[in-house]
């Protein structure tokens, strides 16, 4: 069986990505492969690299405030293009009224500052399994 194939992006303006680099090689480091976008993308480009490469997951890390924008975004661009079954994992400064409207509009996960390492390598392990391509 392939490795899972996680894409970790930062959208917008946010320019902070020391948290996203930490948690992309803790997934490398626990056997994922890990795609890292950088800073600043747009939610077309996420969802284009992340059909590009075959991902099996998307990460967002968003510390900017526009997490509620970004999510929906992503979702609606992933379901024009036939992938909404890809899952969205969050992380960043989200707080919780949010998170809890993000989480039953079919965000996967979302995990705020304090979350362990070890508790996200463990979701990534127990949840996030290799898709079935079409091509």
């Amino acid at each position: 069986m392939r490795p899972v194939r996680v894409l970790i992006a930062k959208p917008g303006l946010d320019g902070h990505d020391r948290g996203a680099k930490v948690v992309a090689r803790a997934l490398r480091d626990a056997g994922f492969e890990v795609i890292y976008t950088g800073i600043h993308q747009t939610p077309e480009n996420i969802v284009r690299t992340a059909l590009d490469e075959d991902v099996d997951c998307i990460c967002l890390s968003v510390l900017s405030g526009a997490h509620n924008y970004l999510f929906k975004k992503i979702k609606e661009l992933l379901k024009k293009e036939n992938a909404s079954d890809l899952p969205i994992v969050g992380g960043g400064i989200i707080p919780d009224e949010d998170k809890k409207k993000l989480l039953k509009a079919g965000v996967f996960e979302i995990f705020t500052p304090g979350a362990s390492l070890e508790s996200i390598v463990t979701f990534f392990n127990k949840k996030i399994k290799p898709r079935k391509l079409s091509k």
